[in-house]
């Protein structure tokens, strides 16, 4: 399989004007799991497919993922990102704005490199995809006004949001490979429900998680009134009594940070809500895991397996 690390670390971000590319090499070289790109190779292998044809659109889905975290970190005001300040940080809003722009337009240079009988239907995909993250960001903007956001509400956000991108790594790489539409639509299936159960364990994270394996700080959806699974959870099932406290919680928006992660995270843990949230994101696992039932055995659809069963114990 191709080392994804080694493709990124050979894109060149030397260039001129160095307020403009360096900090796109610092978002590039700080890690991550580089799970998009594995899904479109891994997608590939299933069918045989060739990973030179592949690789552009591997790489230019991972580029296009971090000019939407730069832009997301901007908007959430997040100060830290993989355990390293965020751009916008670092350098300034303005900064991390105009290098996640050229971020986009250097996914599309990437992408146009899919063998050219490919490229149409690519970016089609590539394009719908694109257009889905922009409503679900939208949305989860949207959400923080509104008082009466519901579970479902949620689902349908964090699915544009996170899914659409995990799933259509999956059909690009099995469409790429000369996979059929019902094998394409299987793969897009499981990238669908593995991205609501990655982004509900997200959710736990903040606030249960470690932030030595984390990489941000924890507490960061608490502390600005953030629509999570986890939150919707608690207000759904809290008793009255329980639901004054945690909205108590939610207008103080003057407390102390500290203060205010131990008492809502206390209330959770009242409620169990972690338990509950743990349940779903097995269930959303599963599902995904049934999708590949009729897909061709082999090592690719059986990483795609494994990876579906770590990310339930995933720590970060």
């Amino acid at each position: 399989m191709v080392n994804i690390e080694q493709e990124i670390a050979k894109l060149d971000w030397k260039r001129e004007p160095k307020g403009l590319y360096e900090p796109i090499g610092y978002t590039l070289e700080s890690g991550g799991k580089r799970l998009r790109p594995q899904l479109a190779i891994l997608a590939s292998e299933a069918f045989g497919g060739k990973d030179e044809d592949v690789l552009p659109a591997a790489l230019a889905l991972e580029v296009f993922h971090n000019f939407t975290l730069l832009h997301d970190d901007v908007m959430d005001r997040a100060d830290v990102r993989r355990g390293r300040p965020t751009v916008h940080v670092r350098w300034n809003d303005n900064t991390a704005i105009l290098s996640g722009d050229q971020m986009l337009i250097e996914a599309y240079k990437l992408l146009s490199r899919v063998p050219a009988d490919k490229l149409s239907e690519v970016l089609r995909l590539f394009n719908k995809m694109g257009t889905e993250i922009c409503e679900g960001q939208q949305y989860d903007v949207d959400f923080e006004a509104k008082q009466d956001t519901t579970i479902d509400d949620y689902l349908m956000m964090i699915r544009r949001k996170t899914s659409v991108l995990l799933a259509t790594a999956l059909q690009i790489g099995a469409y790429i490979a000369g996979a059929d539409a019902q094998a394409q639509d299987a793969l897009y299936q499981y990238g669908i429900n593995l991205g609501l159960a990655f982004q509900i364990q997200d959710d736990i994270l903040d606030c249960w998680g470690d932030p030595a394996t984390f990489g941000k700080a924890i507490g960061g959806d608490i502390t600005c009134n953030k629509k999570t699974y986890v939150l919707l959870t608690a207000l759904h099932t809290a008793d009255p009594s329980t639901r004054l406290e945690l909205e108590h919680w939610l207008h103080a928006v003057h407390a102390p940070k500290e203060d205010k992660i131990l008492a809502v995270t206390g209330l959770y843990n009242r409620l169990g809500i972690r338990q509950v949230c743990e349940e779903v994101v097995e269930q959303y696992t599963r599902k995904a895991l049934d999708c590949l039932q009729d897909l061709p055995s082999n090592n690719a659809t059986q990483a795609l397996r494994t990876l579906a069963e770590k990310l339930i114990k995933r720590r970060k």
